[in-house]
């Protein structure tokens, strides 16, 4: 007849079973994370923040900005800004600056 498992063997057979479950469910929610963020990319991917039409992109000074095909936004990615205040002078560098915060 098989001996009956102690409280220690039952305690530690349960203990890796819950990390087992709890890895899974970690896994599982990194997964749908992945796909969430994946789905929003698809979704929002060259679309004007203010209207939701389709952004083109143009060159303006070697710098490639995004602008919206209906209401004509002009939207900057990170350093792009930057990029435009070293090559301008005058009113217009001045204000790029002012944006840089």
């Amino acid at each position: 007849m098989p001996e009956k498992p102690s409280e220690k063997e039952e305690e530690y057979f349960a203990r890796q079973e819950f990390e087992r479950k709890k890895k899974l469910a970690e896994e599982r929610e990194r997964k749908l994370k992945e796909e969430e963020r994946t789905r929003l990319k698809e979704i929002h991917w060259m679309r004007c923040p203010k209207c939701g039409r389709e952004l083109a992109e143009l060159e303006y000074r070697g710098v490639k900005i995004d602008k919206c095909t209906n209401c004509a936004g002009i939207w900057l990615d990170a350093g792009e800004l930057d990029q435009l205040a070293r090559q301008s002078e005058g009113v217009i560098g001045g204000l790029f600056r002012a944006f840089k915060g």
